[in-house]
């Protein structure tokens, strides 16, 4: 028995013998249905497990595009795609369907060759869905175990790299994605690349600011540098300590905002991570290390 078990819906015998007949060579579990309303209640039931839908649109009862409604207000089929097939082809119907959620709009007549491309394509991008989303809860399961993890980065590409991965181990991701980006470009930047506050608002003003930290990185003096992010989850918080190779400046002036720097097109990066982003931010020594902490809601 196939594991892709389909769902055919018309109220056309003879239709439903062609669909048959088409894939019959695609090792499918075909289950055929002339009525709507009991293909809706074959497919919500309990132990319905189908991978496909393929439907027809004008049927007495319940037409298709209700049919292709039901399915996806039904968080149950979220990764099930519906190919509609049906001989109303007029662009309005056609971008009815699609915008009802229909992973393709068949015309009527169609070759074999048309209808098994389609379900082939359908299944595969099901597969393809169904496994990263796997992969995400896995993910997301294993950070739960985390306990410490450090990254090594020297560009912005990598920054890019991690930011999100670091920021969802976090309960609000989007709100630490920012700060962390921020001074983990302050650590390349400032830190690595020796890049002063002067510099960077004159390169942000003529725009050639990613191009000088590209010139820089390949200079021999920088070219060996490396910034560290190393986080650490305990059942209370969760913390990034980010450390550069670069001297380090008076962060204290930026843990503020400053109404000189407010027409600035920088500086206010640190201040924004500390009021927004982390429930507490502290540099050490000379201002080559920071650590951001984000506290845990405690558990119930």
């Amino acid at each position: 028995m196939s594991d892709n078990r389909v769902l055919v819906v018309d109220d056309e015998a003879i239709n439903l013998m062609l669909i048959e007949d088409f894939l019959e060579q695609e090792h499918l579990a075909l289950e055929l249905f002339a009525d709507p309303l009991a293909a809706w209640q074959r497919l919500a039931a309990p132990d319905s497990d189908f991978s496909l839908v393929v439907l027809d649109r004008m049927m007495p009862g319940m037409d298709g595009i209700e049919f292709l409604r039901r399915v996806k207000a039904d968080r149950r089929f979220a990764d099930v795609p519906v190919i509609m097939q049906t001989a109303a082809s007029a662009p309005e119907q056609v971008r009815e369907g699609l915008e009802a959620g229909a992973y393709y709009y068949l015309t009527k007549p169609y070759a074999p060759e048309a209808l098994i491309s389609i379900v082939r394509a359908a299944l595969e991008d099901r597969r393809a869905r169904v496994s990263l989303r796997t992969l995400a809860t896995h993910i997301e399961e294993a950070q739960k175990l985390l306990v410490c993890a450090e990254y090594g980065f020297s560009t912005l590409e990598e920054i890019s790299c991690l930011v999100p991965v670091l920021a969802g181990i976090c309960p609000e991701p989007d709100r630490v994605a920012p700060g962390l980006s921020d001074l983990m470009v302050n650590a390349v930047e400032h830190g690595n690349l020796g890049i002063s506050y002067r510099e960077k608002s004159l390169l942000k003003w003529d725009g050639d600011w990613e191009g000088e930290i590209r010139k820089r990185l390949a200079q021999p003096e920088f070219c060996e540098r490396r910034a560290s992010v190393r986080v650490e989850r305990s059942a209370a918080a969760i913390s990034f300590r980010i450390a550069d190779q670069g001297r380090g400046f008076d962060w204290r002036k930026f843990l503020d905002f400053d109404p000189e720097r407010v027409f600035d097109p920088n500086g206010r990066g640190i201040a924004m991570a500390r009021m927004t982003s982390f429930s507490r931010l502290q540099y050490e020594g000379c201002g080559n290390v920071v650590v951001a902490t984000v506290d845990l809601p405690a558990a119930v």
